[in-house]
């Protein structure tokens, strides 16, 4: 319960409930984060969690997600088209090894600082489809295992992708046997 939680002036976020692996649930509706620039690591392997509630999240300030939801094994469904990603710069592993993750909506994703995407959704192992058609990555750099080992991916819509400033795609599709 973070009914009580007075987080208005909160800048750094990173690794706040990082190992906490028997938490189930998580309700931020009442938490203000329009201060924070720093959410990584924030759910790091939190194995056991199966809601999380963010759609009050402001992250118009925010930099840094990188690590954000790895290894959230349980969760099968992230709510983030309230997510303003304007200003991030990093992504770097952000759903690795959700692998409940069953679907995926990013459309409201703003990638256009991105610099790094290495291993973004790498060991999604349950996910079947995703559209990143809305992703404008010509400021990526890193993209190495970006969809490694997703063994369940049928399809990715990447049209929109520029990679002309990419220095690494090593192992980007490393074992998505289904993809076609």
């Amino acid at each position: 319960n973070l009914s009580n939680f007075n987080t208005k002036n909160v800048n750094n976020m990173n690794n706040m409930f990082s190992r906490c692996s028997s938490l189930k649930s998580i309700d931020f509706s009442n938490c203000n984060t329009k201060n924070v620039n720093d959410m990584s690591c924030m759910f790091y392997n939190c194995e056991s969690l199966k809601s999380l509630n963010l759609s009050f999240f402001d992250t118009q300030n925010v930099t840094d997600m990188s690590w954000m939801f790895n290894g959230c094994s349980s969760l099968q469904n992230i709510y983030l088209s309230y997510f303003n990603t304007k200003n991030v710069k990093n992504m770097n592993s952000l759903f690795k090894d959700c692998s409940s993750l069953q679907s995926l909506n990013l459309r409201t994703f703003n990638t256009e600082k991105v610099k790094d995407m290495n291993s973004m959704f790498f060991k999604c192992s349950s996910l079947k489809s995703l559209n990143l058609s809305g992703f404008n990555t010509e400021n990526v750099k890193e993209m190495q295992f970006m969809f490694g080992r997703c063994s369940s991916l049928l399809n990715i819509d990447l049209s929109n992708f520029n990679t002309e400033n990419v220095t690494d795609m090593s192992c980007k599709f490393e074992f998505c046997s289904s993809l076609k």
